[in-house]
């Protein structure tokens, strides 16, 4: 197997998943706290935008994104105009299409985890005079962690899989937009199924000690003291 070309999707995959997942995390936090701990006009319709890329075909989340970030689009020309280059067929455009795709199941396991927090040990921290924005980020996430930490493994495994939406908004070009996913396919398409195995077996090598990491740092440190459930 052709060392470069075999090994540029799978790092290409990493880095794709690693930075859209960094996304996630960094939109996904603030979203899942306001559709816990916030009562608010249109938020019934927010969770449905929210969570509508789980159950939409991929091929249409990216269909969505081509309209919305193409070069016939005011944002595709905006971006265009200020970087020189189209975002469409680039490794960024790989990552919005991840970031799209997976982000949901993060946001979806991080309410689950603030809704859990006890709202008690907020109360306490408003009466010690304590601000919103500080007791977000000393009271409520803390607390919320393992639902937060489970909804990255989700975003992260899903991140490592994505096809669809990817080859619509970022194409499939060997050495440049192809990630493990589309090389497989291609690997297929081709009759090339020792490389399609090797590929398939290596992203899901690397996808599964992700997972087990994640599930590792969540686990409940075990009490010597406590005894074992009979």
């Amino acid at each position: 197997m052709n060392l470069h070309i075999g090994t540029w999707p799978l790092a290409l995959s990493l880095f794709v998943a690693t930075l859209a997942t960094v996304c996630a995390l960094l939109v996904g936090i603030p979203l899942a706290w306001l559709l816990a701990r916030r009562r608010f006009r249109g938020r019934a319709l927010l969770e449905v935008l929210v969570l509508l890329p789980m159950v939409l075909p991929p091929t249409v989340i990216g269909y969505y994104l081509l309209v919305m970030v193409g070069r016939r689009s005011t944002v595709g020309h905006l971006y265009e105009t200020l970087f020189g280059a189209p975002l469409v067929f680039t490794p960024g455009a790989a990552v919005l299409a991840t970031f799209v795709a997976a982000a949901p199941f993060l946001v979806r396991a991080a309410q689950g985890g603030f809704e859990q927090v006890d709202a008690s040990y907020e109360d306490a921290a408003r009466t010690l005079g304590r601000s919103e924005w500080s007791i977000f980020l000393t009271v409520t996430t803390p607390l919320a962690w393992r639902g937060i930490l489970a909804g990255t493994a989700l975003c992260f495994a899903r991140a490592m899989g994505e096809f669809g939406a990817t080859l619509m908004l970022a194409g499939n070009i060997p050495g440049r937009t192809q990630t493990a996913s589309l090389a497989v396919y291609d690997a297929v398409q081709a009759g090339n199924f020792t490389r399609a195995s090797t590929l398939a077996l290596l992203l899901s090598l690397m996808t599964g000690l992700a997972l087990a990491a994640l599930t590792r740092a969540g686990r409940a440190p075990v009490d010597p003291l406590r005894e074992p459930p009979r």
